[in-house]
This record gives structure tokens, C-alpha cells and sequence, in this order.
């Protein structure tokens, strides 16, 4: 999803004196990218953005002048934990498969691909998908923080609140259990 008028995904430093605005607003594109990756459901996604980043405005004022995306990655990653967990309580008896069914994405094809080029295209993302989503969800935050956020390990760190070898190390195992998923997928 892309959130109009936003600006760049690329990470700055700022300083405390800077308003919710520049600080947050930027990186909302990149936010909801994180929503979208953690909890497989757009229309979640899109709630967990809007209650992080009314979390982000009501705790500004203890915001130090760290990096704002990495800040609002943060408050995005643990809010979708939370939202994950209130709705797990709530829908104990509903499997969540169950409850994601009907969730339709559209996915036009280019207009100038041909059906063959298009259904290729639509296989390998359908792959890509069902790969990470069999992935432990702390080795796909950081594979989509990393390769999808292009953030850096540093910036994993301080988002996911684990040490800078861990992030390396599930990095490894994510990338790894992505390898084995696709020699699994082409010896069937």
C-alpha cells in the first residue's frame, strides 16, 4: 500500500526539536510494509499502522532524536505483536486460516506481459509468499527488515530489541530455511 504524499523510506537522524511529521510520517510506506509482512492481512496492517502511529504521537515527547524509522518500527512490530495476541484471545475457537478466508488481493497483471509471462509471475510471488510465511516469525521480521526495508543491522537491533549477532544469526537461518524451501519445491 502506498500512503500518498510520503516521502522516502532511507533513514535519517533527527533531533528531538523536529515535529511527529518529518520524524514519523515519512516512513509510513515502510511501516505498513512491516504490518502487512508480520500478520499476512492488509486490512490489519493498515489498523496496526494507525494505532502505532497513534502511539507514536501520544509518546513523542520522549522520543531522543534516534533514528525515526527505526523508532516507528518499533512501536509498529510491537503493536502487531499485541493486536496479534488480543485477537488470539478473542478468536480462541477460530483458526486463523479460517478467519483470513475471503481475503482476496487483486494482482492485475502488466498489460503488456503475455498470460504465460503473468501466471509465472503470479506462481513465483504465491511461492515467495508461502515461504516466508512458513518462516518463525522472528526470522521473517528481520528477513523483511533487512531485504525489504533495506534496513541495516544496527537498525534491526534496536526495532526487534534482540543484540546485533542475533539479527545475523536469524538472518542466516532465514535465508537458509529459504534455500532448503526451494531445493524441497524443486525436487517435488
Amino acid at each position: 500500500m502506498t500512503w500518498p504524499g510520503r516521502g522516502t523510506n532511507k533513514p535519517r537522524q533527527t533531533s528531538p526539536k523536529q515535529d511527529f511529521g518529518e520524524v514519523v510520517l515519512t516512513h509510513l510506506d515502510a511501516a505498513y510494509s512491516l504490518a502487512r509482512w508480520l500478520v499476512r492481512d492488509p486490512h490489519l496492517a493498515e489498523d496496526i499502522v494507525q494505532e502505532a502511529v497513534l502511539r507514536g504521537l501520544s509518546y513523542f515527547a520522549s522520543f531522543r532524536g534516534e533514528d525515526g524509522r527505526a523508532w516507528l518500527m518499533r512501536i509498529v512490530r510491537n503493536t502487531a505483536y499485541t493486536m496479534l495476541a488480543t485477537r488470539r484471545r478473542a478468536d480462541a475457537g477460530m483458526d486463523r486460516n479460517e478467519a483470513l478466508n475471503g481475503e482476496a488481493v487483486l494482482n492485475l497483471p502488466d498489460p503488456g506481459e503475455g498470460p504465460d509471462a503473468a501466471l509465472g509471475r503470479k506462481e513465483d510471488t504465491e511461492r515467495l509468499e508461502r515461504a516466508l510465511s512458513a518462516l518463525p516469525v522472528e526470522l521473517r521480521e528481520c528477513l523483511i527488515l533487512k531485504e525489504l526495508e533495506e534496513l541495516s543491522y544496527k537498525e534491526i537491533a534496536q526495532i526487534t530489541g534482540v543484540p546485533i549477532g542475533t539479527v545475523m544469526s536469524r538472518l542466516w537461518r532465514a535465508r537458509r530455511a529459504l534455500i532448503a524451501g526451494e531445493r524441497i519445491a524443486d525436487d517435488q
